[in-house]
């Protein structure tokens, strides 16, 4: 934490209060936030601070970098609050830090983790030929809760971002995650399942949402271990390649492992 403070590097660890903080890095795996820590949204699930963000840093991608290096990471995911104030999304921005962390020797495999971009699609372009590992783009929830967890966010965006990297860049791994206990239904959940895997999306994470402090969105239903267990099997038999499901499965969580087993799975 210490290097990370000297280097003023923000980690979605630490501002989105992941309960996996300590075991993600033991695995020498880290998820860098990039784009400074203020969001232009303000979902009624995260706690992420909202408001006018900083502009983009230019030194970022060469802290990262070395940061990268001293740590000696294995795998790392760079994502970034929301900056629907920049033309591009940030996309540039995110493609710069791809390629200094493709610097690093030996080289670490790269997750991105990137907002919707307001739906544009040569943004989603500009991240993917800096040829990430993985592409991960979450939709947090089901379609129907859309207007109430994310009211400036559009469920068939999100999926045709997805589809957009997977039709377009061969190699790359699709991956996005959703969050329950937000009210949603099974059926709904069933439904989401069979869109991610038409756009034949690789991996998908579930886990229990949480609410993270007061004024956001409450706790409708905390999932049993067996429960996430059927939602793991219902999303495999829709099609998806590979599901980890879990209390406390976050997007980035065993990131590293997930990458690995889906790699060498026939």
């Amino acid at each position: 934490m210490r290097l990370l403070r000297s280097q003023e590097l923000h980690t979605v660890c630490e501002e989105a209060r992941c309960p996996n903080l300590g075991e993600c890095f033991n695995r020498k795996t880290a998820t860098f936030l990039i784009l400074g820590d203020t969001c232009t949204r303000g979902c009624s699930f995260c706690s992420v601070g909202s408001g006018n963000p900083t502009p983009a840093d230019d030194g970022e991608p060469a802290r990262i970098k070395s940061t990268v290096e001293n740590l000696g990471l294995k795998y790392v995911v760079i994502t970034s609050v929301t900056r629907d104030d920049l033309d591009d999304g940030g996309a540039a921005h995110f493609a710069n830090v791809i390629r200094a962390v493709r610097e690093v020797s030996p080289q670490p495999m790269v997750e991105v983790l990137t907002p919707d971009f307001n739906g544009n699609i040569d943004a989603v372009r500009t991240v993917a030929l800096a040829s990430p590992d993985v592409y991960n783009h979450n939709l947090e929830t089901v379609e129907e809760l859309y207007p109430i967890v994310r009211t400036k966010a559009d469920y068939r965006r999100s999926l045709d971002l997805l589809k957009t990297v997977k039709d377009e860049f061969d190699g790359i791994i699709t991956k996005t995650g959703v969050m329950v206990g937000l009210g949603e239904g099974i059926e709904q959940l069933r439904k989401l399942f069979g869109d991610v895997a038409r756009v034949n999306c690789d991996m998908m994470t579930i886990g229990q949402y949480l609410k993270p402090s007061s004024g956001k969105i409450e706790v409708a239903k905390y999932y049993t271990p067996d429960e996430f267990e059927d939602l793991r099997n219902l999303a495999l038999e829709s099609g998806i390649r590979y599901v980890f499901s879990g209390p406390f499965v976050r997007s980035s969580f065993m990131a590293g492992e997930a990458y690995s087993t889906l790699l060498h799975r026939p």
